[in-house]
């Protein structure tokens, strides 16, 4: 054979098995991502406890994987069984008419100004009765469609440890080997060096400021809702400041989708002390924790304008689910990168040519 043919033959097989080796790790590929995404989290913490361990690696491994344990972990799961309790519990109040929610319903009809009730005439809506049927009907099943998720979450408990159990066993070779790591793959990199660093210094920034800035972001967010629905008397406030700091991945919108039309509905049904409280709340705390924190921690890391942050985030939800919100803006990051360095070689060429 003449060495093109062995060329493309070796290549082939390469991309082959590489490929054959990813469907093999799809199964667990949300705990190697996440290993992955520790990893690079946690590095900063791992190489100082490295250094004054005197350089014994697997020493300093351990010990950062327990940190990892104690900080993301464990809270992590204390949250997970809160929340389930709690959907539970508020799955069997809707079903059991503890809570009616066509009373809710009414009340809130009730309220509403003369002008607004008109409008659902205008505006084809139906009658009240029909949004009331249907809004129940809806509110009823998102309940149970949470309640059974989070069952299922419950009766997946093995597979949820054997994907833990992966990701911790594999977090701690990253921290031990992490750097040879990193060599072998420039090493094998098939692009310059130049462009093998761009890139991978560019995967390493946006995840980190993905990550940070938006787990960041939404624990505080959440935080704050869930306080103020706690001390408003909302029914489910656990609940709801979950739900505003998963919603709060989405850049502009974000925990607004649940805050807003709860203060809304305090103020239309004449609880206004409550729904004044809330609304500023929302405005002056809970929206400006974003737009004062977003831009440092996750526009400068990513250099993403806000839009594609936003667009590419959506897409990445939609497409790969929760994980999505660091694949979505890292896919978009590395499109701009890829085609600045094409950019940017192309004009050196032409440049040369001249």
């Amino acid at each position: 054979m003449t060495p093109t043919v062995q060329g493309i033959s070796f290549a082939t097989v390469v991309v082959f098995v590489t490929a054959a080796f990813v469907w093999l790790l799809l199964p667990f590929y949300g705990a190697v991502l996440w290993a992955v995404i520790l990893a690079l989290l946690f590095n900063p913490l791992h190489r100082r406890l490295e250094r004054r361990l005197g350089g014994r690696q697997n020493l300093a491994a351990m010990l950062t994987l327990l940190a990892c344990i104690c900080i993301v972990v464990i809270p992590g799961s204390l949250i997970l069984a809160s929340l389930a309790q709690e959907t539970t519990s508020l799955y069997n109040r809707i079903s059991t008419q503890e809570l009616d929610l066509a009373l809710i319903l009414e009340n809130f009809h009730s309220a509403l100004p003369t002008f607004i009730a008109d409008g659902l005439a205008v505006f084809n809506l139906g009658s009240f009765e029909e949004i009331q049927t249907r809004l129940t009907s809806f509110l009823g099943e998102a309940a149970q469609a949470i309640a059974t998720r989070i069952v299922s979450i419950g009766q997946e408990t093995a597979q949820l440890f054997i994907s833990l159990g992966v990701m911790l066993y594999l977090l701690f070779f990253l921290f031990r080997d992490g750097p040879r790591l990193a060599a072998t793959i420039r090493k094998a990199s098939p692009l310059s060096d130049h462009h093998t660093n761009y890139i991978l210094g560019k995967f390493s920034e946006v995840v980190k400021a993905t990550v940070r800035g938006n787990v960041i972001i939404a624990i505080i967010q959440g935080v704050i809702g869930g306080i103020a629905f706690w001390m408003l008397g909302i029914e489910a406030a656990l609940l709801w400041g979950v739900l505003m700091a998963v919603l709060s991945l989405l850049p502009a919108i974000g925990a607004f989708i649940v805050w807003g039309p709860v203060a809304g509905y305090l103020l239309i049904s004449g609880q206004y002390l409550k729904g004044a409280i809330l609304l500023a709340v929302g405005v002056l705390i809970i929206s400006m924790i974003d737009n004062l924190l977003r831009p440092p921690l996750v526009g400068k890391g990513t250099r993403l304008p806000d839009y594609v942050v936003l667009i590419s985030t959506l897409g990445g939800i939609a497409i790969i689910g929760m994980n999505g919100f660091v694949i979505g803006p890292l896919i978009a990051a590395l499109f701009f990168a890829v085609w600045s360095l094409f950019t940017d070689d192309q004009i050196r060429s032409q440049r040369g040519d001249k």
